[in-house]
Formats: structure tokens, sequence, C-alpha cells
């Protein structure tokens, strides 16, 4: 049972300047204005002038502030714990010229092997690196003096980079290349490494980049994970968010709600000694991570799942309803009894790993003139989205749309439905003389516009959305809602028809479909026979661990090595590269 919190700050303190408890409502006075952390006097006759202008609300377990200026409740979280999740996007950009401990949430973590009292010999490997142990968490790690030439078969890294990537299982994967999957592991983690390396290398230049306008949409994936156990036949569920660049197809992060760095058992001890899980989770040491009371939890207050519509607009305010009734409405994740958390590693809790997310994408991004957000449906992507752009946005610098897709159509619906705004494109063209030799791209402008004055409200922010006419094989039925209106009239009705055009998921599902077609580890999991929603696939990884990894792989060639149909790649199309990156560049990084 998890007891009040009667002492201490009124919200969780900031972490180096972070502070993202404030009300999220683009119109409202409050926006990017945090609550005190200063307890609030009660008595009528307090002075109004210092008085906060929010109050905390909430249960045993969640706590809430309301705004009083325009009645919203956004969740409380806790600052530090979104610290930790960009601090973990962003290591390998920030690497440390030396090695320091792997341990996350070591003190010892920002210090360097030549830190005085902060590391000693620990022996050596069988492959001759030298071991160390961290004195401040105990942790033992080994630094190898030159990890390209200490692999033993650096010939076959290429091959194990390009089967990868090209939907080979693993056990294939060890066949060809004549290898064991002990080998394969530490292979995957190499190439892992010299990924990030590289990357590091060519996305530091984005912080000094000048790029004009970036048009940035922005979904989630998950992965199963299959069950060890024949007795515990639970699956194991994480979540990855991705944003990609829909001009250039650029992919500027997919995070997975995992760290592989945590040792589960510590950080469960520890929370029990501290008394963590008898505070509220905001005000927890460990409010990023899933312990197991919250699971247990999270069990007891899973919803039952809604039955399937058809209409877009129905699973638009199926969206809604979802949301409204969470405890947290930031928090997409629902354990059940059919999922599991991770036995080594930790799950992140999904909300901080999208708050992090969208701050590691602020501070990559910090020199882009202007940037519109495309987002999928979902209420704490639009919430972490907008704190951590909320200056962007009062500045006009950034701008957020939510973009919603019926994606339960067969393939005659779809083609139905494109012939059909075909056929009533050229109606349209037929009422006035004056559209009689406008190109299909101004025709369609105008229809928007038109469409912009039937705006219709869903949900219960009543949000104004827009059902975009003009369907195609990806995105049949569409529809649009501007999340960053700030009601002072600064964009005219050319300039909003416009950016309504350009809404589209597009570049991230593209990522995503290449995903499931080209890695076969993360392809689609089937449900078995049983009617308790359990799924196996044959291909899918035993350790969640490999997701990230697999998925910082794949961002590096998806990036860097992997042409289109002009013949560039998408760092070619940002400026970062001029031609093709070689697997083998890569891998020698």
């Amino acid at each position: 049972m998890v007891k009040p919190q009667n002492k201490g700050p009124r919200i969780p303190i900031d972490s180096y300047g972070l502070q993202v408890n404030f009300c999220k409502n683009p119109v409202c006075p409050n926006f990017g204005r945090p609550a005190s952390t200063d307890r609030q006097p009660r008595w009528s006759k307090a002075d109004t002038s210092t008085k906060d202008t929010y109050t905390v609300i909430g249960s045993a377990n969640k706590l809430q502030l309301n705004c009083l200026r325009c009645g919203e409740y956004p969740p409380i979280k806790s600052n530090i714990a979104i610290r930790e999740e960009i601090e973990r996007m962003s290591d390998y950009l920030d690497m440390a010229p030396e090695p320091t401990c792997p341990n996350v949430l070591c003190d010892n973590k920002q210090k360097g092997l030549s830190t005085p009292k902060a590391y000693k010999c620990f022996g050596k490997t069988r492959s001759g690196s030298q071991r160390y142990q961290c004195l401040s968490c105990n942790t033992t790690f080994s630094v190898s003096s030159n990890p390209t030439f200490r692999q033993k078969q650096p010939a076959v890294n290429e091959l194990i980079f390009k089967l990868l990537v090209n939907k080979m299982p693993m056990k294939r994967m060890c066949e060809t290349s004549g290898i064991t999957i002990d080998t394969l592991y530490r292979k995957i983690n190499f190439i892992q490494k010299q990924c990030l390396a590289f990357a590091a290398i060519h996305e530091r230049k984005l912080h000094g980049m000048k790029i004009p306008r970036l048009y940035i949409s922005v979904d989630r994936q998950d992965y199963s994970i299959n069950w060890k156990h024949a007795v515990d036949k639970r699956n194991i569920v994480l979540s990855a968010l991705g944003s990609a660049d829909n001009k250039t197809s650029y992919v500027f992060g997919i995070h997975v709600n995992f760290d592989a760095r945590i040792d589960a058992e510590k950080v469960e001890a520890d929370a029990k000694q501290i008394g963590d899980c008898d505070v509220r989770s905001s005000f927890r040491r460990y409010a990023r991570v899933w312990l197991e009371g919250d699971y247990r939890d999270s069990i007891d207050k899973s919803l039952a799942k809604r039955a399937q519509k058809k209409r877009l607009r129905d699973t638009i305010e199926d969206g809604y309803s979802v949301t409204d009734l969470r405890e947290d409405v930031e928090d997409p994740d629902v354990q059940t009894i059919e999922t599991m958390l991770p036995p080594k590693g930790m799950q992140v809790h999904s909300d901080y790993t999208l708050y992090g997310h969208f701050f590691f994408l602020r501070s990559l991004l910090a020199n882009t003139e202007k940037i519109r957000f495309f987002l999928d449906q979902e209420s704490g992507i639009r919430a972490a989205c907008l704190s951590a752009f909320w200056i962007d946005v009062l500045s006009k610098r950034c701008d957020a749309f939510y973009v919603h897709v019926n994606t339960d159509l067969t393939i005659n619906q779809k083609r139905n439905l494109k012939a059909q705004s075909e056929r009533d494109l050229v109606a349209f063209r037929a009422t006035s003389a004056a559209y009689e030799h406008l190109k299909d791209y101004d025709l369609r402008h105008i229809v928007i516009k038109e469409r912009l004055l039937e705006l219709v409200n869903i949900g219960k922010w009543n949000d104004r959305w827009l059902f975009y006419p003009f369907p195609d094989m990806s995105e049949p039925e569409k529809a649009i809602c501007w999340l960053t209106d700030l009601c002072d009239n600064a964009y005219d009705d050319d300039h909003l028809a416009n950016l309504y055009s350009k809404a589209t998921l597009h570049g991230i599902d593209r990522f995503f479909m290449q995903i499931r077609r080209r890695l076969s580890l993360l392809e689609r999991p089937i449900a078995t026979a049983s009617s308790e929603g359990r799924k196996w696939f044959g291909y899918s990884p035993y350790n969640p661990a490999i997701v990230g990894k697999i998925l910082d792989i794949f961002r590096v060639f998806y990036n860097f090595v992997e042409v289109g149909k002009d013949k560039k790649t998408p760092a070619m199309r940002i400026g970062l590269t001029t031609v093709p990156t070689l697997l083998n560049d890569i891998l020698k990084t």
C-alpha cells in the first residue's frame, strides 16, 4: 500500500533545470509555467499574489496537477527519471574520452577510469582485456585496448552485418558464417558499438547545421519477446518510439523502453530497503523503471479490450476513451496476465521513454529553423512533445499535429476510396472555369482550405479534426488535428492548408515497415492456438536486450547505407554525407 507523501517538496524538484510539471494546454497562461515545489497555504486569507495557480490531487500512487487557469489535469512526473532517460539515449553522442562504469544508476557513471579512488584493476579476461571494478557499486567490466583488432574473426563482421539486415534468422547466421551462437552475440555487440560510434561522428553535426524546415513523423512500434520456459508462457512486450523526417526519410532516433545496463535484483533490493514502493511513483528514486509492485498493480487495473470499430471517427473516439480511462493519461503501458517483466535488465515506463525521446530531439535539432511534428494519436506522445518544445511552440518555431490513420481496411477498400477521391476531384474541377487549368496539387489545396471551415470536435477536450479528403494506399482514411493552435491567427488559411497537406506518418511508417520486412528477429508474432492471447514467433528473440541493439544497427544501415530510387541515402538527403556508406567503413570506425 502506497503511503501519502507528507513531507518534502509539493512536486518533484527540477533536475539540472529540467522541470516538466506544468499545464500542457498551449492556449493556457500556465503552459510552460511549472507548479511551485513549495506547499501552498490553504486558508482563504492567503496572499493570492504569491499563491500557486495549481492544486495537487490524486490517488494513493498517482498525483496530478489541477490547472486553475484552464481546468486541465496533467500527471506529475519525476524530472530525475526523465533526465536518466535523456542520458541513456544521448550516451552515444556524449561518450567520455575514457571508459566509465556501465551501471547507469551509479555515481561513477560520469567518472572516467583515471578518476582517483573510483576504480581498481580486477584481473583480465581470457582474451587478455583488462578488467576493472567500480568502487562505488562493485560492477565489473572489461576494456579492450583495440576492439577492432581484438575481434577473432574480423572478416566475419561484415557478413554478419549483411545477414542481420537481410532477414536471416540467428541460427541460419551461425550456419552460414560458421560461428557459434555465443560468438554471434559478441559480434552483434561489436557491430552495435561501431554503428553508434559512426552515427555519433555524423550526428554531432546536426547541432550546428542550419536546417530550414523539418517535417517529422512520430509513432510507436511494439516487439514481443518469446518465453524461455514452457511452464511460464508469458511474453515480454517492449515498445519503441521512432521519429523520422518525412522529406529525407532520416530517422533521428528509435528508442526502446528497456535498459539492459540495470541490475534488476539490485534495484529491487535497494527499492525495498529505501521504501521506494511506499511513496508515490513520481517521487521515487526508481520512478523510471518497472518494479515488481508496479507490475502487480498494473495487472489489477488492466482494461478489457474494446470491441474493434471500422469508422474513422469511431477509432479516433476510441483513442480518447482509452486515454480517459487510464490512471495516468500520459502512460500507455498496460501489463496483463499474458505479459511479464524482463528477467535481466529493467523495463522502463513508456511515458519516461516518450519524454526522453523528445528532449533528445530538442537537443539534437537545436539549430533547426522550424520543426513540424506529426504525431500518432497518443496523449503521452503529445504531452512529451509539448513539454520538450513548449518554448518553441510559443515562439512559432514548432507546431504539432495529431495524425490518425484507419489501418483496418482491405486492399479493395483502399483502392475504391482512392478511385472515388479521384472522381470527386474531377467533379470539383468542373464546378468552375477558373479551376480548369489548375494543377491537381493546387486544386487539392483549395479543397483543404474549404475543409478548414468544417473541422469536427471530437473527444472530451473538443480537439478539432480535419478529415483529409485525398486518400492514398498507405493512408486510405486519415484525420488531422492541429494541437498547437494558439488562437492568435498567426497563420493564414493558405499556410494552414499547406501544413495540413503535409501531415502524414509516412516517414516513420516506412521505417517501421522496413524493420518488419528486413529484421527476422522483429517480425510480427503470431497468436497461439490457445485463447489466452499469448503470442510466439519462431524467429523472435529470447533476450530483450537484443531488441535495442538490432534497432541501433538497423537505424544506421537505413540512414547511411541503404539507397533509394534517387540513388541517395537519407543521410545524403539531409546533408550529413555525400556518398553512400560501405558496411566496412562503419565497422572500422
